[in-house]
């Protein structure tokens, strides 16, 4: 299972809401595509913070801004 979610919600609304179900959060970036998507330290979280982001959950392809890396 993976442990990263795209959701309709802004950072913000995902980092109360990871916080208040002690979902502890690896990396969390917003989608240029629109909302956000956040990746847990561990797969229990994950499954955990589904049930919460059901409704907001996105489905299928979402644009994601390009890595590039700070010498």
């Amino acid at each position: 299972m993976s442990r990263a979610i795209n959701v309709n919600l802004e950072v913000a609304t995902v980092r109360q809401l990871s916080a208040k179900h002690n979902a502890s959060i690896s990396v969390v970036e917003s989608l240029i595509s629109g909302g956000t998507r956040v990746v847990y330290n561990n797969s229990v979280d994950a499954q955990e913070m589904r049930a919460v982001f059901t409704k907001s959950i996105i489905n299928g392809t979402v644009t994601r801004t390009k890595w590039v890396r700070n010498a």
